[in-house]
């Protein structure tokens, strides 16, 4: 053993490019267990103390409380964008129609809300395909858009196995 110079296995030198080329690699796991500790305590300083925790929602309930419920129309907002064209209503729900310049906005309200029923409804332009959502929904199904610039289109609905159709509209 006289010619040999033994190297020991932590103090051998990595083969990594970058930030870590030249250390040893017991260098580089000790810079990993601080930036872990670091990390782990950055995260303990963030949790909030459960007194904050408790003062914030009584701020918030007491806000709901003197704002009450909400104080709008009984009519929900659409979701659809466009101003409200035509409204269609059948013995089961009420399919409603929007248009803006680009794009015409389907969807069907159940006449009354409650458990999940089948729902359907189908928007399409002329000349173009029919866009189609179904499914089993309690209040509504929609919304369906699609692009009808100078395009009449038609449109149909079912809930509850009764449903309604238009003819070419909106032209």
């Amino acid at each position: 053993m006289s010619g040999s110079t033994a190297v020991r296995p932590s103090a051998r030198r990595t083969r990594a490019h970058g930030p870590v080329a030249g250390r040893t690699r017991a260098s580089v796991r000790r810079a990993a267990a601080h930036a872990r500790a670091y990390l782990a305590g950055a995260v303990a300083r963030l949790r909030p103390h459960p007194v904050a925790y408790g003062l914030v929602l009584v701020l918030a309930a007491g806000l709901l409380t003197l704002a009450g419920p909400g104080g709008g129309t009984a009519d929900a907002a659409s979701v659809c964008t466009g101003r409200p064209a035509r409204t269609v209503a059948f013995a089961t729900g009420e399919l409603r129609l929007y248009r803006n310049r680009h794009y015409a906005c389907a969807l069907v309200l159940a006449k009354r809300p409650g458990a999940p029923r089948p729902m359907k409804v189908t928007l399409q332009p002329r000349g173009g395909r029919a866009a189609v959502v179904s499914g089993r929904w309690g209040r509504q199904a929609g919304p369906v858009t699609v692009h009808a610039l100078n395009r009449c289109v038609r449109a149909s609905a079912t809930v509850a196995n009764r449903s309604t159709a238009t003819g070419w509209i909106l032209c």
